[in-house]
């Protein structure tokens, strides 16, 4: 397989099909693999790396630029590359270490292309997390939180046309009770997607919470749109790693980021493949 540069990328090309270069990329999976079809995907953002580990034997690991529409990712905490999992159900995961963010500035195909090959691939479970700011109070750096609804800041949508999709039940009620049922203290909230690579000033924050809003972060939810065009059911949870500004006292950065994920991995990990486990 030829590994492209960022230049290189067929997503880049806007006469490209986005699914068809999914239906590719799946197909190289396989390929690599000898993996058929894959029936749940994890995409492991800040904090939740370690449960690849934990939810069954990885089989195969694929460097992620090997792949078509792949790139190397651009942050810390994402470890670049596609793994196969056999879970004790019989069951196979993808878990995908190569998130593109948008404030990258490569376009929204490529943010969700991630999403689009884990369909094109037989999943039909959708799993998104992410490390993100928490607006209550309560929630102390380390906590996870399931995701209930969200509101995307982006001005974006992975949708092109005339293409409508409903999202009343976007994230799977039936997922997070049975996350629920691994841990009953699991609060859930509305998770806001802004542009990025700035944090949200104090103002935003307090926007983000008159509109609804209890956690703040830079992906997700148009990935989330993604996987419910492809017809995936999807659990979406953030690690809060800080309070939001102008809740916590403190000014925020990403190191501190980096290390509440790296504090809070362990348990988050265990949790996560305990909920995949019961899926």
């Amino acid at each position: 397989m030829v590994t492209m540069s960022h230049a290189q990328n067929p997503l880049d090309d806007p006469t490209a099909d986005p699914f068809a270069l999914a239906q590719q990329a799946a197909a190289q999976i396989a390929e690599a693999t000898g993996v058929e079809r894959h029936d749940i995907a994890l995409t492991l953002g800040s904090g939740w790396a370690k449960a690849a580990d934990l939810i069954g034997e990885t089989t195969h690991t694929i460097p992620a630029p090997e792949i078509v529409g792949f790139s190397k990712p651009a942050l810390e905490g994402h470890v670049g590359t596609l793994r196969s999992v056999a879970l004790p159900s019989g069951k196979r995961a993808l878990v995908i270490g190569a998130r593109t963010h948008y404030y990258e500035g490569h376009g929204v195909r490529r943010v969700v292309h991630s999403v689009r090959t884990a369909a094109a691939a037989g999943v039909t479970t959708m799993i998104l997390t992410n490390g993100a700011g928490g607006i209550k109070p309560a929630w102390q750096p380390g906590t996870p939180v399931l995701i209930s609804d969200h509101i995307n800041l982006t001005a974006d949508s992975p949708l092109e046309g005339a293409t409508f999709i409903d999202l009343t039940d976007l994230y799977s009620a039936r997922l997070r009770e049975l996350a629920r049922t691994i841990d009953s203290s699991l609060d859930e909230g509305v998770y806001v997607q802004n542009r990025g690579p700035h944090y949200e000033t104090p103002a935003e924050v307090q926007m983000a919470k008159a509109m609804g809003g209890h956690i703040v972060g830079m992906s997700t939810a148009l990935e989330a749109i993604a996987a419910r065009q492809a017809g995936m059911e999807i659990l979406g949870m953030s690690l809060i790693t800080n309070l939001a500004a102008g809740i916590s006292p403190e000014p925020l950065s990403h190191q501190e980021v980096i290390d509440a994920g790296r504090a809070a991995e362990p348990v988050i990990s265990a949790l996560l493949a305990k909920i995949v486990a019961a899926i």
